[in-house]
């Protein structure tokens, strides 16, 4: 009769505090509203006023794994100029379950 089976796993998951590395790029808000953009390897800082913090992530940071190129396997090859060669069409299929017994 556990009733704190139900939560255990949001009840053991902490948020970082002052002093503990950043393990995620992106925008953390303090338990008094103090928003800090931080980059993994950072150390989350202590509050100025009211010293050592607890820091929710609120926001990931996507923008600074890439450096602007398109993914190679988005462009097309030179050799890809029948690009209906690589579709499949249902009539091209042989055989029909609905039709083949």
């Amino acid at each position: 009769m556990n009733e704190h089976h139900s939560n255990k796993s949001s009840h053991n998951q902490m948020d970082p505090v002052s002093g503990e590395h950043v393990e995620v790029d992106g925008v953390y808000e303090n338990e008094w509203g103090r928003v800090e953009k931080l980059d993994r390897g950072d150390v989350f800082p202590a509050d100025p006023q009211n010293g050592t913090t607890e820091w929710e992530l609120i926001e990931l940071d996507f923008d600074n794994h890439h450096d602007g190129r398109t993914d190679p396997r988005l462009i097309p090859k030179d050799d890809d100029d029948n690009p209906e060669a690589h579709m499949q069409h249902p009539r091209r299929h042989k055989g029909s379950n609905k039709t083949d017994k």
